[in-house]
């Protein structure tokens, strides 16, 4: 029988803290949830858990989360359908991390802020090696929007392989969470698993 975990209404992370517990304890939970970033960062939990997860639409906005099986279960799936899905992009021990808080650079004229963020962001493509996972936070998020100015050269280091992830809570905070143009929409427990787990960490 399936553990059911109620979770509407809880801010980020506890959704996602929640059903881990959950997991550590059963091979079968459902999560209930009424937001859609929530169904994305459970969502992940369990891809990155190596497990089954189904998605179920109700009405009022509501979202039955279904996760299930063993991590053994859920690689072999993965394996026979020829998917990724079990792809999740983690810190090792070394992994440079970098923490972006702001849409600007340093304290001071926020003209000139902008503009050093700018090429902060462009300079992150010359390193070698490339950052492994680049954070985006409070207003650090509109950076990963796609109207931002530095869109282009995040496209490029998410495609070669930096991982990207942006705060939820703070995309909602600002409006902006169907307007991401690079990265996927994070949540503070992957954030702080990330920063904790770094070997070297940038914040400029």
């Amino acid at each position: 029988m399936s553990k059911i975990i109620d979770a509407k209404g809880l801010a980020c992370p506890e959704p996602v803290i929640l059903t881990k517990k959950a997991l550590e304890q059963k091979d079968d939970v459902t999560v209930i949830v009424d937001d859609d970033i929530a169904v994305g960062n459970i969502k992940r939990l369990g891809v990155k858990l190596g497990r089954v997860v189904s998605i179920e639409k109700k009405e009022g906005g509501i979202s039955h989360i279904h996760i299930s099986g063993t991590a053994e279960a859920g690689k072999k799936q993965a394996a026979e359908k020829g998917t990724d899905t079990l792809h999740y992009e983690s810190c090792s021990p070394a992994a440079l991390v970098v923490a972006v808080s702001s849409d600007r650079m340093g304290r001071g004229n926020d003209e000139l802020g902008y503009v050093l963020i700018r090429s902060f962001i462009h300079t992150l493509l010359t390193l070698n090696p490339l950052p492994d996972t680049i954070i985006f936070y409070n207003t650090g998020v509109k950076l990963a929007a796609r109207d931002s100015e530095v869109i282009d050269d995040l496209m490029q280091l998410e495609e070669a392989g930096v991982s990207i992830l942006v705060c939820g809570t703070c995309t909602n905070y600002f409006g902006i969470s169907d307007a991401l143009g690079a990265g996927c929409i994070s949540n503070m427990y992957d954030i702080a698993g990330t920063m904790a787990g770094a070997g070297r960490m940038i914040t400029p």
